[in-house]
């Protein structure tokens, strides 16, 4: 398998920021405070948590610096064009690792190091799985490509139990032999891909 690199991560980076730029857009205001189905968040906590980690989360990463509390605090989707600020938002935290040199090293994670693709890799791997959740409750799909889904399952299957440890994870779903890669890695995550979407 091939190793985490900017060449083998980077390309499925731009690709999933572009599709969640898609489904950010297509959150309509009415969905915010429904039910997202992970666990007891509504819409607007999930796509709080979903905008805030993947961009400015991400980009924080990529430039070895602290996330400010006050912006993990604060509801991007009070503002009425918050799908425009996240996707500018998110513009920026890709351009923060299009820089080769940041991909060198580790990443101080506050309670350990860890080489900088693998850090990118399971923050690309959030946009992904957390941008599923936002698709799956506002009545959208999440488009990945055969590439993107075998790094993610690869990457859920090196890290689900970690994960699971602290709540990351719920317990995996079991699907038939039909499933595609996407859908076993969605469902090694504690994610049921075959559940039907809600309503839009």
């Amino acid at each position: 398998m091939n190793e985490l690199r900017m060449d083998t991560v980077y390309p499925y980076l731009t690709e999933s920021a572009a599709e969640a730029v898609r489904v950010a857009a297509g959150v309509k205001p009415d969905r915010l405070d429904a039910a997202s189905g992970c666990g007891d968040w509504d819409v607007r906590v999930l796509v709080n948590h979903w905008t805030v980690y993947t961009s400015h989360g991400m980009e924080h990463r990529a430039l070895r610096t602290q996330l400010p509390e006050e912006r993990v605090a604060r509801d991007l989707t009070a503002e009425e064009d918050w799908a425009t600020t996240y996707a500018a938002d998110l513009d920026r935290a890709v351009a923060a690792w299009a820089d080769p040199a940041v991909w060198e090293g580790e990443v101080d994670l506050g309670f350990a190091q860890q080489p900088a693709p693998e850090v990118a890799a399971l923050l690309w791997a959030e946009l992904v799985l957390h941008g599923w959740d936002v698709a799956h409750a506002t009545g959208q799909d999440f488009a990945v490509s055969d590439g993107a889904a075998a790094l993610l399952l690869r990457v859920v299957e090196e890290n689900a139990e970690v994960y699971r440890q602290y709540g990351g994870f719920a317990d995996p779903v079991r699907l038939d032999d039909t499933a595609t890669v996407f859908e076993r890695a969605l469902a090694l995550s504690g994610r049921d891909p075959r559940a039907p979407r809600m309503a839009q």
